[in-house]
Order: C-alpha cells, then structure tokens, then sequence
C-alpha cells in the first residue's frame, strides 16, 4: 500500500514483525469511534445491532459500564484523550481550537519517551482553524513521531472522495470507504514497522458512525445522514428497527439509525481485522488494547437539535474496554465512574509509565485491577459552547445547569439514573428535588473552583483574546487569559 514505503525500502526487515517487543514494556493499540454512543455494541444491551467482534472483545477483558465524555464534542474529547487536562488548560475548550503543545507531556510523548515507537492513524481534529491541512510539524504532532496519517477532519467518508495527508504534503485517496482504507494503513504499520524490537503505541481513530451530511425527510424537516456503503446497509432491515425508549418513531428517524447501525458494523469488521492481525504477528499477548469513542449521539431523542453537547446519556456516555492477558481479568466489568479526562493517566498507570504531574484527571489504574467501584463519587462535565452547561454525574444522577437556569431545558437536566436509566423524565424543575440539586450543585461548583471556571461563556472566551491575536497565535489556553 502507500504508506511505509520508506520503511519497507529500508530492508526486508518485515521478516522482523513477529519479533514480539521486550515483555516488560507492553505495547498499546488505542482505538476510538467518533459519536458511538454507549448503547450502539451488543454488549452493552443492542439486540437489533450487529458487532460480533466488539462484543466477543468485552468477554476478554474489563468492559466499563459508567464511562462519560466530560464534555461531548470531538475536539474537547481529543484534547483531553491526548493532555490528561481539563479543557481550559488544554486549549480545546471547543472544536477547532488547538491543543497547546508544551504545559507537560502529552500522552505520545511520554510514550515515546519511554522507548515506544508511535504512529496515528485516522481522524485527528486538533489542529484547530481551517480543517483542510497537511500532516502537522514539529511540536504540534505531540509526539507521535514515527507515522502520522490524518485527514485532520474530512466528513466525506465514500471510495474516492476520502483521503489522507502524506509526509509530502499530498492528499492521497482512498479507493475504499474510510474506515476500511485507515484500517489498511494501521495493518500495514503492524506489519512493517522499522525496529519490529522496541514496543509500540498506535492510536487509530475512526471518523464514522458520525454523521456527514443532512437530508430532506419526509416530514420536510432537515435530518443528519448516517448512510453507510451498501453492503453494510443490506444488512439491516429498515423497517423492522426499534428507536430508543421514548422515542417518536418516524422514517426519517428509522433511516438515521439504519444508518449509523450499518457504519457501526463496518467499525466492527475493521476492529476485528485489528485484532486478528495482532494473532497473527503474536503481538496479542503483550498488547494492551483499548477500545472507546468521543462521545455519544442524541439521535434527536428528546427533540434535541444536535447529535451532542447535550448532558444525557446518549450525548456523554460511550463504551470503554480494556483487554490485556494475563494482568485485566478477561470477562469482567466495572461500574466505576470513569470518564475522558482519566483517560491517559489510567492508561499511563496500567503500563507501569510515569503520569505527568500536569495531568488533571486520575490515574485509576488500581481501582480497575483490584475492581474497587467506590474510588470516585462524581464526574464532572461542561461544555462551552453557546448552549453551555455545568454538572455532575454520581451513581444516583445526572445534574446539569445553564447560568441562572430555573426550569427545565435540553441543558439544565436532573435525571434519577437507576429509576428512570432511560432519562425520560427531567426533574430540574420539581420542588421535591431542591435538597438534591443542591447537593449537586455544591459538587459541581467543587469541580469548578478547581479549574477555576467561574462559569465562563463562549463569548467571555471570545472577548478576552481579540481575535487578531487568536488569528496570530493559536495557542491559546483559556485559564491563561480568564483569571
């Protein structure tokens, strides 16, 4: 294929890729979706979808059943995934503005400073500003130094229209959707890595099932596209699929699922072709393998107009597994609360490698070896865009709150989780629920004055940088110009 060429004219060292790395330092296989909600794999409780290999994933290691996106948009996510910080210390307190390098390793870079070889593949989005550039220099690659294959951000995902940024500076097209074309580039690094000796962490983030366009319903209104290849949609049968609990269902609703289930399932073939490569080299024992996604998608359940930024479940709450033999009990989950921001230390922490001290969420590596449920009482989360929020999920809610909010909105959100597990039911505005929301309140405003986040606006980001100087200088962190 296209890109290791360099690395396969360097020898025929290919007859190295079996060499499994020193078992001391296992290697890491990251994956991540894009906008997969927790609901959306057989194994956390879909009958109507097809994911084999994912679920046959979750009965070889720990399957996390509370694990939130703190603030559920792309951009946010990654920048927490890759910093281990709070999205105003990151700089990517909204999409399409850049992680600041510097202010502490990112997760690539204590990797590679701990002798791994590390490579990316697919959807990257941390760039910032204008979407459509090449392959990132220097710094702003954040250590992942031995390959880089990115489209940045590109929704197109159909043959010949999907691509990737060469070390050139080219785009060069896939022939296949892209998902499959990614997949091919990630199977090729496992194969022809340069030094087959030293461990290695690859990062591969698929774009779909994230929506890539809109359509016309047939109620007239403008509905988001999930329409996947068609050998992926034949395997589905429109008619016949259920929408969530709640949920009006309508055509244009059926179609958005079919097609977001199709995607899925092309997620799952791919993951499954990871996996089997990974036997093959025998690299599968030593290897620790996580599996996730951003953040979750509405599907316009409760009317939302978005597929996220939204405080409930199916906006923040995402799959997270964990296989590694031998050290993660295979066939177990866990109920800790988990979420993005403890992400990269956690992980960090399995793999015996130092967290940095700039990391702000926790290092939960214990608690999920020796299954303690109880080390954490709450997740924090946020979001800064126009219709921001602040709140808390516990075991028992979910709380979330718009400045100076007294009733109930898409936004300002109290929902009984283990009575009402399908959030059909706001709370917010019930007087019989102040003593709760109080309580909660107390607890995100604990959070915030931690962070120092005085309840800041999208506009109070706007107004504090002028935007020549955000047009200068990307790298801007929020907690350095709101103090």
């Amino acid at each position: 294929m296209i890109i290791k060429q360099i690395a396969i004219a360097v020898s025929g060292l290919s007859l190295l890729t079996s060499a499994a790395p020193k078992k001391d330092k296992p290697n890491l296989v990251f994956i991540f979706s894009d906008q997969q909600t927790f609901d959306m794999l057989g194994c956390y409780g879909n009958k109507q979808i097809k994911t084999p290999n994912l679920d046959k994933f979750s009965t070889e290691g720990v399957r996390f059943t509370h694990c939130f996106s703190n603030s559920p948009v792309c951009t946010p996510f990654r920048g927490m995934l890759m910093s281990g910080q709070q999205s105003l210390y990151s700089g990517t307190f909204v999409n399409d503005k850049p992680l600041v390098p510097g202010h502490g390793k990112k997760f690539a870079e204590v990797l590679r400073d701990a002798g791994y070889n590390t490579a990316y593949v697919g959807k990257w989005h941390l760039q910032g500003g204008d979407r459509d550039r090449p392959i990132p220099k220097g710094e702003m690659r954040y250590g992942f130094d031995e390959l880089f294959a990115t489209n940045n951000c590109h929704v197109d995902f159909r043959a010949g229209k999907c691509f990737y940024w060469n070390e050139q500076g080219q785009k060069v097209f896939f022939n296949k959707w892209e998902v499959y074309g990614q997949t091919d580039q990630a199977l090729e690094y496992l194969d022809t890595r340069k030094d087959a000796v030293k461990p290695f962490a690859l990062f591969v983030s698929w774009h779909p099932p994230h929506d890539w366009g809109k359509f016309k319903g047939e109620d007239s209104l403008m509905h988001y596209k999930y329409d996947a290849p068609d050998e992926l949609m034949a395997m589905y049968h429109r008619d016949s699929l259920k929408t969530r609990p709640g949920l009006k269902t309508t055509p244009d609703r059926r179609r958005m699922l079919h097609g977001q289930m199709a995607m899925t399932t092309g997620v799952d073939i791919a993951f499954g072709q990871l996996m089997e490569k990974l036997r093959q080299l025998k690299l599968d024992k030593n290897t620790v393998v996580v599996f996730t996604s951003d953040h979750g998608d509405m599907l316009e359940f409760d009317d939302a107009v978005f597929p996220k930024q939204y405080p409930h479940d199916y906006s923040c709450r995402i799959p997270f597994m964990i296989r590694w033999p031998g050290k993660v009990e295979a066939g177990s989950k866990t109920g800790l609360l988990f979420s993005a921001l403890d992400m990269m230390p956690s992980i960090l922490g399995l793999m015996g490698l130092e967290v940095p001290v700039e990391c702000q969420g926790k290092d939960l590596s214990k608690a999920i070896l020796t299954h303690d449920e109880n080390v954490v009482d709450y997740v924090p989360i946020w979001l800064y865009e126009e219709n921001n929020f602040r709140g808390v999920i516990t075991r028992d809610y979910t709380f979330s709150t718009k400045m100076g909010a007294t009733g109930c909105s898409l936004h300002s959100v109290l929902f009984d989780r283990k009575n009402d597990p399908h959030q059909l039911n706001n709370l917010f505005a019930d007087p019989k629920m102040a003593p709760v929301k109080e309580k909660l309140w107390k607890l995100t405003q604990e959070w915030m004055a931690k962070y120092n986040d005085q309840f800041w606006q999208y506009t109070d980001f706007m107004k504090a940088a002028t935007q020549d100087q955000w047009n200068s200088s990307p790298y801007i962190r929020p907690v350095d110009i709101l103090k």
